[in-house]
């Protein structure tokens, strides 16, 4: 039988040669991620459902951590969609108050202003109580100068409704004669997005964990040409090393955008 040690041993030494692998090669600028599968965690481990959404969010928490490591500038995390909120309401109540707990760590993280994170949250966020709200507001008004790197916080999101809200978006500019009809092109739409903010708003990688293999919704315009690696692992058992196989796969991989 491996002992504790012996295998935290034979982790860090695998650990070490991912890393040392994966700097040999370009690392994605952008990486989105699926947080999936935070209940059939605790359902395996035989814990509470607002048990696997803490641990979720602690492995939410660790991954800023890691991609900082690794050199990843931009992160996408689908945290919440806008079908989520159809679950059932005390699950929602759980949710909700932990993710208002998480952003009030996060507004205090003093890694936010040491690695010059910029947060935004994408969503339709008036879904929200007025205190998520108002706690997204304070996080995007504190690094809205920041470029260091970019945190996005998927929240009551869904791909569709960002598309309709583009449209409804663009359509107000033609009414206002502000835009014609034959002006509008693809990067007219890229601007009237959620994503229109960021430098690369197109992810490099998605990943998306607990052996799901789909988007889900998830930024649908935005990874048209993404590399997709779904993992079997649960959300909470996501660990260093898998970011790092997730990455390995995508560097081996040929990206020709259609070409």
């Amino acid at each position: 039988m491996v002992s504790v040690v012996s295998y935290l041993g034979i982790y860090k030494l695998y650990e070490s040669i991912l890393s040392r692998s994966i700097k040999k090669d370009k690392i994605p600028n952008h990486i989105a991620i699926i947080l999936d599968g935070n209940r059939r965690w605790a359902m395996k481990e035989l814990a509470s459902r607002k048990y696997g959404h803490v641990i979720g969010a602690d492995t939410a928490e660790n991954v800023l951590e890691w991609c900082h490591e690794i050199g990843i500038k931009t992160i996408t995390l689908y945290v919440l969609s806008t079908e989520n909120l159809e679950r059932p309401s005390d699950e929602i109540t759980e949710i909700l108050s932990l993710l208002q707990e998480r952003l009030e760590k996060l507004f205090n993280d003093s890694r936010i202003e040491r690695y010059q994170i910029r947060v935004m949250a994408l969503g339709r966020v008036d879904f929200l109580s007025p205190e998520i709200r108002e706690l997204l507001q304070r996080l995007e008004n504190k690094t809205k100068n920041y470029s260091g790197h970019y945190l996005n916080i998927a929240v009551a999101y869904g791909g569709r409704t960002e598309i309709v809200d583009s449209v409804r978006k663009i359509a107000t500019y033609v009414k206002e004669g502000r835009l014609k009809p034959e002006e509008i092109d693809q990067k007219t739409i890229e601007q009237s997005l959620y994503t229109s903010y960021l430098e690369n708003p197109e992810p490099d990688l998605v990943i998306r964990t607990s052996g799901e293999e789909r988007l889900s919704g998830f930024l649908l315009w935005q990874s048209a040409y993404s590399e997709l690696v779904f993992q079997d692992e649960y959300w909470p058992d996501f660990r260093k090393i898998d970011l790092m196989r997730a990455i390995r796969t995508y560097q081996r991989r040929n990206r020709r955008y259609g070409r």
